[in-house]
């Protein structure tokens, strides 16, 4: 039932049409001996109905050729046998599918063209066959009317329905690119921070390597040399590393004089927070020590785009920051009472700016709803290499 159930959802109306087709040539086999049956000849009332049905075999390549060809085919047919058409139902039951398909077709100029022809076929046959009437022809009017007003509203709601996947499909690929987009930016922005810490650190080093070399005793020439070899390298790499962040810096952007920022800034950060209107409590646990550089920058960043959330977007009446050092990691953690949903606009780009920051890391961030009410932003970073 699995592997038949598509392939009987597909070619369901197909099968009837067949049957349609069965059920015409059996009528007019069968009425010609009646008053009111097909007037033959034989021959031709069986191709009159392989003409009038099966054309809607083709209405998936056709979808308006093919009911239109139904129609005049028809319409020919009552010229010569006017009363093959009219007699057993079968055909008029075809037209009203027919119409129904052409009714709800996305293009509406082709859907009251499908009325229109349906209607002119219509006149056609009441016109040839004698015993049917100006009622004859009201009350199929009628019922065609009915049919392609159905069809035409079942047309719209798909149109709509198929505007609104394709909406929807256009929404999901711009938030992927705007995605993407924010992801680059953001690895850029990183580049470029810890291209001010690395840099500091290499400066120093080198620095150091020549100062020590001032220091030497003339005969010791080789200790020189190899001192003097750090200091090149690491003026090199200086330099290698400002041409490498030129190229991710924009035009109007210019190099970071002052120093990056720590957690020991972390104090005026939540002053500026309490300025702003929103009461923070800042708490320290655990025993501070030297951060490496990188991991410090980081966590002050996760402290400042959480801040600036709570500002901007939860609504909240307060907000805690809490510093956790441990022997092997860093845990920062921001909650408030509000309605934020974490994703900010800031500087760094909500939470993909801060998932690529503790990625650098292998550090674990955690963003989300609070059971008791409220938002909380956690990131665990590794101290270790």
């Amino acid at each position: 039932m699995k592997r038949l159930w598509p392939f009987a959802r597909r070619y369901w109306f197909d099968a009837l049409l067949l049957a349609a087709v069965g059920i015409g040539i059996t009528g007019s086999v069968v009425g010609r001996e009646r008053v009111s049956g097909p007037e033959g000849p034989l021959w031709f009332d069986i191709l009159a109905i392989l003409a009038i049905v099966l054309p809607l075999l083709g209405r998936r390549r056709f979808p308006f050729g093919a009911p239109a060809a139904m129609g005049i085919a028809a319409a020919l047919t009552s010229f010569v046998d006017r009363t093959v058409v009219p007699y057993d139902g079968v055909t008029f039951l075809v037209g009203c599918a027919a119409l129904f398909l052409v009714g709800s077709l996305r293009d509406r100029a082709q859907a009251v063209a499908g009325l229109a022809v349906a209607e002119g076929v219509l006149a056609v046959v009441v016109h040839n066959d004698p015993r049917s009437g100006v009622g004859n022809f009201v009350v199929a009017t009628i019922i065609f009317t009915i049919v392609w007003t159905i069809a035409f509203g079942v047309g719209r709601k798909s149109v709509e329905a198929d505007e609104a996947k394709e909406r929807a499909a256009r929404a999901e690929r711009e938030r992927e690119e705007r995605a993407r987009a924010a992801v680059a930016e953001e690895r850029a922005r990183i580049a470029r921070e810890l291209h001010d810490v690395v840099g500091h650190s290499v400066s120093v080093m080198t620095v150091q390597a020549s100062g020590v070399r001032r220091l030497l005793r003339p005969d010791q020439e080789r200790e020189r040399e190899a001192l003097l070899v750090v200091e090149r390298t690491g003026r090199e790499a200086l330099a290698e590393m400002r041409r490498m962040v030129g190229v991710l810096r924009r035009p109007e952007e210019a190099p970071a004089l002052a120093p990056q920022p720590s957690l020991d800034h972390l104090s005026r950060l939540v002053e500026q927070a309490r300025e702003a209107g929103l009461p923070v409590e800042l708490r320290v646990e655990g025993e501070a020590s030297q951060l490496p550089a990188g991991v410090d920058l980081t966590a002050y960043r996760l402290v400042q785009e959480g801040l600036t959330n709570v500002v901007k977007h939860a609504q909240a009446t307060r907000a805690e920051v809490l510093v956790d050092y441990g022997d092997s990691y860093l845990e920062v953690t921001v909650r408030d009472d509000g309605e934020g949903v974490g994703n900010g606009d800031g500087g760094g780009h909500g939470l993909v700016g801060m998932r690529e920051r503790v990625s650098v890391y292998g550090g674990e961030l955690d963003a989300g709803p609070q059971p008791g009410g409220g938002y909380r932003l956690r990131a665990k970073l590794p101290l270790g290499p």
